[in-house]
Order: structure tokens, then sequence, then C-alpha cells
């Protein structure tokens, strides 16, 4: 089992990667796959801490935001 700490700091990395991006970049495109990024690093502590806490409501609410998340994609793009 991969300890909380690393996945927190993988977490964190992400979310940070993603602010950056949203930060340096202008186009809208690349703004929507950076917000995408921190979308899933939120995602990720989530089930990090799900696991540790042996419970699946975590993991259920991810799906759910994971499934609103490809439905914003799919409306922004068309």
């Amino acid at each position: 089992m991969i300890p909380l700490g690393w996945t927190l700091m993988l977490s964190a990395i992400l979310f940070t990667i993603g602010v950056v991006g949203v930060l340096v970049r202008r186009n809208a495109l690349i703004i929507s796959m950076s917000v995408e990024l921190m979308l899933n690093s939120a995602n990720l502590a989530m089930v990090a801490f799900s696991s540790v806490l042996k419970s699946f409501e975590g993991q259920i609410f991810v799906f759910f935001v994971i499934a609103v998340a490809a439905a914003e994609v799919a409306v922004g793009l068309a």
C-alpha cells in the first residue's frame, strides 16, 4: 500500500502544475486542461483519504466528479 504522504505530495504537485498552467497560459484549451488537472489532483487526494479511512463514499464522489467533468468537456468543445 502506498503511504498517504506520497499520494498527497503527488496531488499537491499536480495541483501546482495546474495552477501554473492557468496563470501562465492564455489559450482557452490549455487553461481548461489545467483546470482538469487541478480537479484530478483533488480527486487523487480524496481517493487517498478514502482508502486510509476504509470508506467508499470518497471514491463514489470522485466517480461523480469525473462524470460531471467529462460532460463539461463535451459541452465546452462542442
